[in-house]
C-alpha cells in the first residue's frame, strides 16, 4: 500500500475508471532503467539483435536467418530472402537503426531498398531517399502504397538512421474489424506518421485491406536486393493503464 499520505479519497471519479482524481490507491507506475544512450534498449526490453547473431531470426522460407552478421550488425543476403522474428508481438514500441549502402548504383525503388513489416503484414518502407525521388507513398518511412512520410529526414547514403515507432495492431471481432492498427513512426527524431491508421495490410500496386488475423505476428525484414543493414533492434510491449 502506499503511504496514507499520497494521493485523496474523497475527489470525483474519473469517467469509466474505479479510481478518483489524484486516487492515492491507484497502481504505481513500474519502474524501468532508461536507455544508457539515445537508441539504447531500457530494462524492459526485448532485444530482437544485440549484434552478435540472428538467433531470434528465422527465414520466412523455414529454416534460419540467411543473412550476414558482422561488425555489430546484420546485412541483407541478397536473394535468401525476408527474415522475421521468432517472437510475436501486438502493442509495441519498436527501435531499429538502419544504413544503406553508401555506394549508389542506381535510382528511385532501386537505390537501398528493404522494408519493416510489423506483425508481417504493415510494411514501413526502408529506402535510400536522399536526393532520391520515388512515388511519395513509397519514399523512406512511408507507410508503403498508402501514406507518404510528413517530411523527407534521410540521412545520407551509409549513414546509420533511426526509427522509432509505436504500434497498435488492429482488434478483430472474428472476421470483422474492430479497430484499425495505428502507428507513428519517428525517423532521426523527427516525427514522419502522427497516430496514422493504415488504410489495411500493405502492398505493392494494390489497396490495402483489412483481413482477421491473430492478435499478435512476427517483425519481418525484406530482402531486396540491396544490401542494406540493420542494427540495435528491440521492442516493449506495450499495455493498458493501470496493468501490471
Amino acid at each position: 500500500m502506499p503511504p496514507a499520505n499520497i494521493g485523496y479519497d474523497d475527489t470525483p471519479f474519473l469517467p469509466g475508471s474505479p479510481y478518483r482524481v489524484h486516487d492515492g490507491t491507484r497502481p504505481q507506475p513500474r519502474v524501468i532503467a532508461p536507455p544508457s544512450a539515445p537508441g539504447a534498449a531500457p530494462s524492459d526490453a526485448v532485444i530482437l539483435f544485440d549484434g552478435s547473431n540472428l538467433d531470434a531470426w528465422e527465414s520466412v522460407n523455414g529454416g534460419p536467418a540467411g543473412w550476414t552478421v558482422e561488425n555489430g550488425y546484420m546485412q541483407v543476403a541478397p536473394g535468401s530472402g525476408n527474415i522475421r522474428t521468432r517472437d510475436h508481438f501486438g502493442d509495441c514500441q519498436l527501435h531499429l537503426e538502419f544504413a544503406s549502402p553508401e555506394v549508389v548504383r542506381s535510382e528511385s525503388q532501386g537505390r537501398g531498398n528493404s522494408g519493416v513489416f510489423l506483425m508481417g503484414l504493415y510494411e514501413i518502407q526502408v529506402l535510400d531517399c536522399y536526393e532520391n525521388p520515388t512515388y511519395a507513398d513509397g519514399t523512406t518511412g512511408a507507410i508503403y502504397g498508402q501514406f507518404p512520410p510528413l517530411v523527407n529526414a534521410c540521412r545520407r547514403p551509409g549513414e546509420w538512421q533511426g526509427y522509432d515507432i509505436v504500434w497498435e495492431a488492429p482488434r478483430f471481432d472474428g472476421d470483422t474489424l474492430v479497430q484499425p492498427a495505428c502507428v507513428t513512426v519517428l525517423l532521426n527524431g523527427v516525427v514522419l506518421h502522427n497516430h496514422t491508421q493504415p488504410i489495411g495490410a500493405t502492398n505493392h500496386r494494390v489497396v490495402g485491406e483489412y483481413k482477421a488475423h491473430p492478435p499478435v505476428g512476427p517483425l519481418e525484414l525484406q530482402d531486396h536486393g540491396d544490401l542494406v543493414r540493420f542494427r540495435s533492434i528491440w521492442y516493449r510491449p506495450l499495455k493498458r493503464y493501470d496493468e501490471a
